[in-house]
């Protein structure tokens, strides 16, 4: 486990390239399971959590070769189906929770799909009945093995149904695409999840001939189809780091150009953060955040009241970010109340907020009050730990501007969703080391 040492309180300047979208990367990635024809991709982020993934599909008999950085062709004719019934596979498939995206592509083409319980983050509870509820909506059996936390669905030939989901699970929608794209007939899925992410998959599966329809909607239309084909495909820039790195401008007051970030994708993100009074200027495709050396004030609402953000599916404002608005919000002028719908367990990390000097009340699980400092009051740096990959990235940027040095443990977290962070930043001016 490697360790951050960081000297906070300096200004940083210059321009970032965000890395591709992590969540979009999971997704397309075991996509090309559907095919046994050659598929591309660019803009692959190399990070844990997608390094992990590429190397199960090699284990798994997918051919990788990897043309530059962030781009590999995969092709996927020659799967070996037996080694997801090996201990390898349990130890590696347990050990990231977007492999359960694989069963979905593995249950379509080959008619069988098994997936340990997969990990990640330890962010409250995160069920996978959405998964497998539309694999048997579509005629597929389901089998769980309590013993080894080893769940299986196995089908001779999909065929497409109606089905309302009881949540618009991002992942499980992106699953039960996969699987209903070679299924015979029309499948309809209602309350699907709509975001970025998952229509780029499926404006990816559309390339290699698939018939979806309702992309971008909570709607979505699939007529099977016999087979798929092979495409390009070009990730989307991570809204995730665009946010965390809006929100480090701020709290460092630093003058940063975020270069090429998909504007048109980021929905109510450049917004949510305005709201927290920093300020935003779209460059063509470029967002540019002066320093702020005033500080940011944060909007009450037209009646007085706090402002509160919450959390909500697509077009709503994702949870991801949610712990980079609480730490900005850390040294804003007024207070806001942060609320974490969807998972319960996010908000613990800000123990660590207060240590430093924060002011905030965890009012339960899933609500936090923040009390501004205006930068009247510097937060001090602490040795700490990251609990999960957001948390990790939010107490990097409060020990950023903090006064003094701090320790970030278990960084490993961080990397996992992070592209070589720590050089990216000691390229804008940051005084920042990796230890072992």
């Amino acid at each position: 486990m490697g360790t951050f040492k960081i000297e906070g309180g300096i200004q940083l300047k210059g321009e970032i390239t965000p890395q591709g979208a992590k969540n979009e990367a999971l997704q397309i990635l075991c996509a090309v399971l559907l095919t046994p024809e050659k598929v591309t991709i660019t803009n692959i982020p190399d990070i844990i959590d997608v390094n992990k993934l590429i190397k199960l599909l090699g284990n798994l008999g997918v051919k990788i070769e990897k043309l530059a950085h962030g781009a590999y062709t995969f092709q996927a004719d020659e799967v070996n189906l037996a080694y997801l019934e090996s201990e390898g596979f349990k130890e590696e498939g347990k050990s990231l929770r977007g492999s359960i995206m694989i069963v979905g592509p593995l249950l379509a083409r080959f008619g069988k799909g098994y997936i340990p319980k997969p990990g990640g983050d330890k962010i409250g509870r995160r069920r996978l009945d959405t998964h497998f509820e539309g694999f048997i909506n579509l005629g597929a059996k389901f089998r769980y093995n309590r013993e080894d936390y080893f769940y299986g669905v196995e089908a001779d030939r999909l065929k497409g149904t109606y089905m309302l989901l009881d949540e618009a699970s991002v992942t499980g929608t992106a699953n039960i695409i996969m699987a209903a794209v070679l299924a015979e007939g029309k499948t309809t899925i209602y309350n699907a999840a709509c975001e970025p992410y998952l229509q780029q998959l499926c404006k990816m599966l559309n390339s290699m001939g698939a018939k979806i329809t309702g992309v971008g909607s909570n709607l979505i239309e699939i007529e099977g189809v016999e087979k798929l084909g092979g495409c390009e495909h070009r990730i989307l820039p991570d809204m995730i780091e665009i946010g965390s790195w809006i929100g480090l401008a701020a709290m460092t007051r630093s003058e940063i150009t975020i270069k090429d970030v998909s504007w048109d994708n980021l929905g109510v993100i450049p917004n949510t953060f305005r709201k927290l009074g920093i300020t935003l200027e779209r460059r063509g495709d470029d967002i540019y955040i002066p320093a702020h050396e005033d500080g940011y004030e944060i909007q009450n609402y037209i009646d007085g009241s706090i402002l509160t953000i919450a959390d909500a599916p697509w077009p709503g404002f994702t949870p991801d970010l949610l712990s980079i608005v609480l730490v900005v919000a850390t040294q804003a002028r007024g207070s806001v109340l942060v609320h974490q719908k969807m998972f319960e367990s996010r908000l613990f990390f800000v123990d660590r907020l207060i240590d430093m000097g924060a002011k905030i009340i965890l009012c339960d699980p899933h609500r936090a009050t923040v009390i501004g400092h205006d930068f009247k009051s510097q937060l001090k740096g602490i040795m700490m730990s990251s609990p999960d990959i957001r948390a990790g990235i939010s107490l990097l940027i409060a020990a950023l501007s903090a006064k003094g040095t701090s320790t970030i443990q278990n960084i490993d977290q961080i990397d996992r969703g992070y592209e070589r962070i720590d050089e990216r930043l000691r390229a804008l001016g940051a005084k920042i080391t990796r230890e072992a």
